[in-house]
Parts: C-alpha cells; sequence; structure tokens
C-alpha cells in the first residue's frame, strides 16, 4: 500500500474542468478478468449461506449498486478491496440493481472476479420512484442511488452487518478493519465532519419550520457521508428505520426541505446518532462539488480509502485526457477493457 505521506508529496491538486456526463451508449463495460485472490495463511476459510439462520462473523460482507453507468467505479472497488484483503476469499458482495440487464451485469461481474462470492438482488425502482424530488444533479436523482435504505429489506436475515460503498471509491488497507469496528449501542458507523456548515443541507423552508427544525435539538448533529457506512442490519430492521427516512422523503415531496438527493433523510435520522470511524476510510469528495467536479486535494491524514464522490469521476476524467493528479491512484485499479488501443494520460510524454 502506498504511504500517504508519499502520496501528499507526488500529488497536488490542481484545478481542471471535468469531463462528467452520463455515457451516449447503454452498453454494459468489459472488463480484463482479474487474478485470483486467495486467504493468507493466518486466515481460516470462512463459508457462507443465504439460506438458514446461521451468522459467520468471519465473513465480510459488502454492499454495492451495479449499473452501466458506474460499472467502471464498481469493478475498480471490488478490485482494490480484494487485492489489499488479508482475507479476501471470506468476503461477500451483495450487489443491488435495478435495470432488466441483470444477467448481462452477473455474467460481467462473475467473468471478470471468477472465484468472488455474490448476490445480486433486484431493487424495484418504484419503491421510491414516487418519493424523489429533483437535485442539484442528475445522478442524485436516480432510483438506485436510493436503494441503502433498503439494504435490511434486500438482504438475506443471515446478513447481520453490512459495509455500503459507493461506486466511485477504492480501498487501500484492509477491510477487515473497517469490518471489525465496534458499533455499541448505533446502528450505523461512518466517519464524521463535525466542522462544515449543517444548516447548508437544508432549505429556508426546513429551518423556518418549528417542528422540522426542532429534529435537531439535544442532538450534536455533525455531517457524514453516505458513500461508507458500516450498518448493523438486526438494529436497522429492529428500529423500522427504512420507514423512518422514508417519512423524511415524503416530507421532501411535498415541501423541499432539502436539495440534495439521499443524503439528507440520513442526516435527519442518524445525525448525532453515528459511531465515529477515522476519517482514514472515506477521504471523500475527490470528484469535486456536485456543479463543477474541479479537481481536490487529499484531506491531512492517513488513507486508507479514496472516494471520488461529486461530479467528476476519475474514469471519464481519464478517457477524456484530462485527469486530475489523483486520478492516477484509481487508475491501478482500473480493469476497463478498452475497444481499441487507448495510450494511458498517465505516461504519455
Amino acid at each position: 500500500m502506498m504511504p500517504p505521506t508519499f502520496i501528499f508529496l507526488l500529488f497536488t491538486a490542481v484545478t481542471v474542468a471535468a469531463a462528467a456526463h452520463f455515457p451516449v451508449s447503454g452498453d454494459i463495460p468489459t472488463f480484463r478478468e482479474a487474478q485470483a485472490f486467495r486467504n493468507g495463511r493466518e486466515c481460516r476459510r470462512a463459508a457462507w449461506s443465504a439460506v438458514g439462520a446461521d451468522h459467520n462473523p468471519a465473513v465480510i460482507h459488502i454492499a454495492m449498486t451495479l449499473d452501466a453507468t458506474y460499472l467502471r467505479g464498481s469493478v475498480a472497488g471490488v478490485f482494490s478491496v480484494l487485492q489489499h484483503a488479508s482475507c479476501p476469499e471470506n468476503i461477500v458482495f451483495h450487489f443491488i440493481a435495478t435495470t432488466h440487464r441483470r444477467p448481462e451485469l452477473r455474467q460481467t461481474i462473475a467473468a471478470t472476479f471468477p472465484s468472488l462470492t455474490f448476490r445480486l438482488y433486484y431493487f424495484d425502482s418504484n419503491l421510491v420512484r414516487g418519493k424523489i424530488s429533483y437535485s442539484i444533479r442528475r445522478a442524485l436523482d436516480q432510483p438506485l442511488n436510493y436503494a441503502r435504505i433498503y439494504l435490511a429489506d434486500l438482504l438475506p436475515a443471515t446478513v447481520r452487518r453490512i459495509i455500503y460503498f459507493d461506486s466511485d471509491l477504492i480501498v487501500v488497507d484492509d477491510v477487515a478493519k473497517l469490518w471489525n469496528i465496534d458499533l455499541g449501542t448505533h446502528v450505523l458507523g461512518a466517519p464524521e465532519y463535525c466542522h462544515a456548515n449543517f444548516t447548508n443541507y437544508f432549505t429556508r423552508r426546513f429551518w423556518s419550520n418549528p417542528s422540522y427544525a426542532a429534529s435537531f435539538k439535544g442532538r450534536d448533529a455533525c455531517y457524514f457521508n453516505t458513500g461508507v457506512m458500516v450498518i448493523d442490519l438486526l438494529k436497522w430492521r429492529d428500529g423500522r428505520y427504512t420507514e423512518k427516512l422514508e417519512n423524511w422523503m415524503r416530507i421532501q415531496k411535498r415541501n423541499r426541505i432539502y436539495e440534495l438527493g439521499s443524503l439528507p433523510p440520513f442526516l435527519l435520522v442518524f445525525a448525532g446518532d453515528v459511531e465515529r470511524v477515522e476519517h482514514r476510510w472515506n477521504q471523500h469528495g475527490l470528484g469535486g462539488d456536485n456543479l463543477e467536479g474541479l479537481c481536490r486535494d487529499l484531506h491531512p491524514g492517513p488513507v486508507s480509502l479514496l472516494h471520488w464522490s461529486g461530479k467528476g469521476k476519475p474514469w471519464l476524467r481519464i478517457d477524456s485526457k484530462k485527469p486530475c493528479p489523483l486520478d492516477s491512484l484509481w487508475a491501478p485499479y482500473d480493469l476497463f477493457r478498452h475497444s481499441s488501443s487507448v495510450s494511458s494520460v498517465f505516461t504519455d510524454s
């Protein structure tokens, strides 16, 4: 793993306009086959079954979404997890998709990672289509962006804990360290950022309504990014948290109390009641803001996970020959098979 000090010395951010857009074609990308990743000697092979009541704490469960637009990012994320895991054979991936092309997505994952243990679940977009109101960026309005709210319903009861990862990140540390954090009494664990201006995430209509604003009364509410979360699904189910999030989505649909996709409902329900995870596990914002997607630098401190949240995605910037410096950290995990020979923007002289 590249040491954080080397990252900071080698890469500094410059301002380059991002070329973030949706693919013109709906074709499923193709990828090179990844090598097989095997457990280290210290690992005991852990089996998992979707049926029955057995729970094996040695099995690490990770959930991600799959669609054609972000599939290249998802594949890079999976590859990065496996490459840095001490016990990669003990990891089970749970992929969620809405598209009718699920058989193609399944075949793509199986061909790219032949030894991977995974399941693919169907997420009915009708569950949220009537609850979504437009936000400041089109990608945030897609039904699949809300699938993380329904993990407790989609996954089998044998999955008691899950790590949720967005499709625009790479892991550069052993994911078992994140998996093994103690959530204590909390339902959810994530890196928190308590110096953010929390009022910016909600509209004037929210803050002017005493009953809405009172939602944060008595809570040490801090921002957290929902692209990296460790969730206790037993506590989630017992506390009926899906219904609590849906309730805020219905209020948003009627009164427009926020502007930013699926994040604000999570803040309304969980902010101030999150198990704090080290910031190293979500170096987010590398995709820039949600409008321009300009280049960003890393936050100070060690790095275990790099997250290109924001408009700019590394694969689009690399293909457009306008990469940001930190995009070169994502590139080694890109298994995308180009249709024609394309020279690397990082090796061109």
